[in-house]
């Protein structure tokens, strides 16, 4: 019974953490409205394995290798910020081009391109590490059961791949889709501003 309160508490926490807006919601959005409701599951199941790596270093003290080496920490933080402020740039570069039809612009991405974006993109801030190993730190029990350590990495990946697919399934409906075909310059341009902001946020911490 105390192992269902706590991995209730946890999957709370992570839920919260979850819904709030970051880089892999954007692009998870983006996928979703621009290309088809199938790409943006896939980028969606990309941010979910990404949550699940990222929860099972965390179980597994990534916290404490990163405080004691500093500068392994700075270095996750300037390439993960970097990365940010690659896609921000793409994402603007090609604000203004026009989206002719959904196959086009489907055979410029594929699901498996789009799975390992939603990856690459939830991976780029070792930040996310560091709250999982918080929220893991202040829940669990001095004594880790065993299973934690494949359960906990699951709740990670169903509660994050599970909150972006929703945003995908909303956001792919067709009035969501005509709204960003008539305003997509002003989309992608908000879209690349928040994304440049969380790049940098990342790299010089600003809170």
């Amino acid at each position: 019974m105390e192992s269902v309160l706590i991995l209730g508490s946890i999957a709370f926490a992570l839920m919260l953490g979850a819904m709030s807006p970051g880089p892999t919601s954007i692009y998870v959005a983006k996928n979703s409205i621009a290309i088809s409701r199938q790409h943006g599951l896939f980028t969606a199941l990309g941010t979910g394995t990404g949550a699940a790596i990222f929860g099972l270093l965390a179980v597994c003290g990534l916290q404490a290798f990163l405080l004691a080496v500093p500068s392994a920490y700075l270095a996750l933080k300037i390439c993960g910020g970097l990365y940010l402020l690659w896609m921000a740039y793409k994402i603007l570069k090609h604000a203004k081009d026009p989206i002719e039809s959904n196959q086009n612009v489907s055979a410029q991405m594929s699901l498996g391109r789009a799975f390992s974006t939603g990856l690459i993109t939830q991976l780029s801030n070792p930040k996310i590490a560091i709250v999982l190993a918080s929220i893991f730190t202040a829940l669990l029990p001095k004594e880790i059961p065993s299973y934690f350590y494949v359960v906990l990495p699951l709740l990670c990946f169903f509660i994050d791949a599970g909150w972006c697919s929703l945003v995908a399934v909303a956001l792919s409906a067709e009035k969501p889709r005509r709204v960003y075909l008539k305003f997509k310059a002003a989309f992608d341009r908000a879209a690349g501003v928040v994304m440049t902001v969380l790049g940098l946020k990342l790299i010089f911490g600003m809170k």
